[in-house]
């Protein structure tokens, strides 16, 4: 073993050497003042502030971090010490990293890689990791021999949905073999230099803090996060000097493993650091030791189907063909059939096909989709009609977007050379329909029509009075008229002691789970993640609170969480994991709340950035004053009814105002007959401090201002 920590060592005392003669230099040029920061977080140097409660905010607090660095490096003979040297590694690359930033705002302009991972895109990836969407992270790192066959790997992880990040001479290697790059394809180059993986260390860091609840400075309950709920690991590529090894010696200790194509011989750790000089077998192995388990879905199409290929975006330069419902009629449509009129399995395609125009052309498309089941419902027909946005844009070369008979459909030129065609898009509808709902659908038929006469047809007398009955049904479906709420625990396995409970009226904070989508997700898997909730022993209607939504909370966070009120922020108010789209937060002087989703990078009047507010939000822990919730909640009747609902709403960004105005001016209107009540709530654009707010909040004459003190 003296051989690999002879290695971890040097690389340890070579990283220290370099991070104290960085710090030094930058105190000479800049002085101790100088404010040291990575952009758009709530976590300071997150490594540094998740392992020891340090706050570095300026220059002058690194050199005591330097000494704590200094002091993980003991020279001991021992694995475990070897594997803190790994840890001062990670932290010597934080340090010179985040001095990368006090040189230039954006250091890493003109450069393929990105650099610094900010807070609300790792939120935003909440979601999608514990759905299994995102089964697992890859870190790829170093210069591999064999360009072409590395890229293979990379596209390997990317058809699974492995989220991959990228270091070194590896991302060029990629881009010269046509691998597509961007979060949007969940591959991300992070930089060339061998400190910029830290950039994924902090990633997994920062996971748990916002979704664990980690406290700051608790070590052994980091390590152990990180070991067990954040499913990453390494892969190194090319010769090995002692400041990789001494990185991957780190990422061992953080609980990922360490997978090399150079073979180590002896000095290998089984489980935690190993050889595969058979790059074809990288993959598979790499998956095998972090226990990642995914499902391969073989459907005949020409092109791959993956969920890395869901934000691809297509120009419209780059496109065949599109169905776009502001030029030609359009529409997508499930419903219910009895079994004796659906011949399985069939794929019709009425009109012609997209290999009869030239690009850019334009199309009609109208998508009928029948199934029948024993266990089908009608009220699953919206639900299976929403997962068509998710399968068409999981093949790659597709791009959709909307939703009934407002979509907007994209196929590359490059997906239409491959051979994607209509019969294409139905095998992929049937496919995922008889494998993702089985438990409710036994037989499935498609119908793909591209007759415009015919989609209208189709779009104007089945499908829109199809929607006028959902709606009525919507309208209809408020927390009084069910008998029942379910429980969300999707993200316990980042957020243990969180659940969010779900109403008609309330929608899980993610914005995915509706109260339709819970009801859906119980028959398919009963044992799921969405359990009923009888709606019984209601001890105070004003509050939402129930001893039954008690009962269910306490069992499924074991007992971390005991008692849950359904419309208030201030009085146990529901937990929050950290995926949530949007922040409440109250602001006593404009005796009202705050709203700020996470997309918004600037300042609110509370004097906190939406990191910031978060910080104080996520983990599962409850947070009077403050609420994770999803943007459609916003115009709820039952936003946080029990402090007098929506008319305490009196800040918002503009992008939110924009995104949620119509529908809050319609429940505004319902329940005190305020006019284009959005105009009265400020944004950026008016105030970013309480003070100004309050000036046109009284210019405005908000209601808030004449409400009972909301504290």
């Amino acid at each position: 073993m003296s051989a690999l920590t002879d290695l971890i060592y040097g690389g340890a005392n070579a990283v220290a050497g370099l991070t104290e003669g960085a710090v030094n230099d930058a105190i000479a040029k800049y002085g101790e003042q100088k404010e040291v920061a990575f952009p758009d977080t709530a976590y300071f140097l997150p490594t540094i502030y998740a392992a020891t409660g340090v706050k570095v905010t300026k220059l002058g607090d690194l050199p005591a971090c330097v000494g704590v660095l200094k002091s993980l490096i003991s020279g001991k003979e021992d694995l475990g010490e070897a594997l803190n040297a790994g840890l001062a590694t990670a932290v010597g690359a934080e340090i010179i990293e985040a001095l990368k930033y006090v040189e230039s705002a954006d250091p890493y302009a003109g450069d393929s890689g990105i650099g610094f991972v900010p807070d609300p895109i790792i939120r935003s990836l909440g979601v999608p990791l514990v759905t299994g969407d995102i089964p697992g992270v890859a870190v790829m790192l170093g210069k591999a021999d064999d360009a072409a066959l590395v890229s293979e790997i990379i596209k390997g992880y990317q058809t699974r949905g492995i989220l991959t990040f990228l270091v070194g001479d590896i991302i060029e290697q990629a881009i010269e073999n046509g691998v597509k790059m961007g979060l949007d394809f969940r591959v991300v180059p992070l930089g060339h230099d061998v400190t910029s993986v830290t950039h994924v260390v902090t990633v997994a860091i920062r996971a748990a803090l916002i979704f664990g609840a980690v406290t700051p400075g608790d070590l052994p309950t980091l390590l152990a996060y990180t070991k067990e709920r954040v499913p990453a690991f390494v892969n190194a590529f090319g010769a090995l000097d002692a400041v990789t090894v001494s990185a991957g010696a780190g990422a061992i200790a953080l609980g990922f493993p360490v997978i090399v194509d150079s073979d180590l011989g002896d000095i290998q750790v089984p489980g935690a650091l190993e050889s595969v000089t058979d790059l074809t077998k990288t993959v598979a192995h790499s998956l095998e030791l972090r226990n990642i388990k995914i499902k391969i879905r073989e459907i005949p199409i020409p092109v791959a189907f993956a969920s890395a290929f869901e934000g691809e975006i297509i120009r419209r330069g780059d496109m065949h063909v599109q169905f776009n419902s502001t030029r030609k009629p359009t529409c997508e449509l499930v419903v219910m059939k009895d079994a004796a009129d659906i011949e399985d399995h069939k794929i019709t395609i009425i009109g012609s096909d997209v290999d009869t125009v030239t690009a850019p052309a334009d199309m009609s498309l109208g998508v009928l989709i029948e199934v029948c089941g024993e266990k089908m419902q009608v009220d699953f027909e919206p639900v299976i009609e929403r997962k068509l946005h998710y399968w068409y844009n999981y093949m790659e070369g597709v791009m959709h977007t909307g939703q009934r008979n407002l979509i907007n459909v994209r196929i590359s030129k490059e997906a239409f050379e491959k051979g994607l065609r209509l019969k294409d898009f139905g095998e992929v509808i049937w496919c995922e329909i008889m494998d993702e709902f089985a438990s409710v659908v036994d037989k499935c038929q498609v119908t793909l029509i591209t007759d415009e006469a015919k989609v209208v047809e189709l779009r104007d007398s089945v499908a829109m009075p199809r929607y006028d009955e959902r709606d009525a049904r919507l309208a209809g479906l408020t927390d009084e008229s069910v008998d029942t709420f379910y429980t969300c625990i999707l993200c316990q396995s980042f957020a243990p002691s969180h659940c969010c409970v779900v109403t008609p009226e309330r929608l899980g904070l993610c914005g995915a789970v509706s109260w339709l989508d819970a009801k859906a997700t119980k028959e398919l898997t009963p044992t799921g993640p969405c359990q009923p909730i009888p709606k019984e022993g209601c001890t105070d209607e004003r509050l939402g609170k129930y001893t039954a939504v008690d009962e269910a909370v306490s069992q499924a966070t074991q007992g971390a969480v005991s008692s849950v009120t359904l419309y208030s922020i201030l009085e146990d108010p529901m937990t929050s994991c950290g995926c949530f789209e949007c922040i409440c937060g109250i602001i006593p002087e404009a005796n009202g709340v705050v709203i700020v989703n996470r997309e918004y990078k600037g300042m609110t009047p509370t004097g906190m950035t939406f990191g910031e507010l978060a910080s104080m939000t996520g983990g599962g822990v409850q947070t009077p004053g403050f609420m994770g919730h999803g943007r459609h909640f916003i115009s709820s009747k039952k936003f946080i009814s029990a402090e007098g609902g929506i008319e305490r709403i009196v800040w918002m960004p503009k992008e939110l105002k924009d995104s949620v105005g119509d529908k809050l001016n319609k429940t505004a209107k319902e329940l005190f007959g305020a006019d284009n009540f959005i105009d009265m709530i400020g944004d950026e654009t008016v105030a970013t401090d309480s003070e100004t707010l309050l000036a046109f909040l009284t210019e405005k004459n908000h209601p808030a201002l004449g409400m009972d003190p909301i504290m």
